[in-house]
């Protein structure tokens, strides 16, 4: 079953936040994520959503695939990098079965 990592990010250094994004993709890409969508630009429809800055959504084979990469050493040093660069809300979440 697919699972989809929601990230709401909110940057406060764009320098080094660009330093996490090229660490976190490796992270990504190691464990069998894709990206869906990276920081494009989000339109409310309907509802009173509050919009993020930054909205990222990656895809996983399986949520424990998706963990697993959180898990990571790869992940922890993008993590690392982004301490004091980025503030993120994260949730993974199972697809449908196919």
């Amino acid at each position: 079953m697919k699972a989809y990592l929601l990230v709401e990010a909110k940057v406060s250094d764009a320098q080094a936040y660009a330093a996490y994004k090229e660490l976190a993709a490796v992270a990504i890409a190691r464990h069998g994520g894709r990206y869906l969508a990276r920081g494009g630009r989000i339109e409310v429809l309907e509802g009173n959503w509050q919009v993020p800055e930054r909205l990222v959504i990656v895809e996983f084979d399986s949520p424990e695939q998706a963990k697993r990469f959180y898990d990571s050493p790869e992940y922890q040093q993008a993590r690392a990098a982004r301490r004091d660069a980025a503030t993120m809300n994260m949730l993974v979440v199972e697809g449908l079965p196919l």
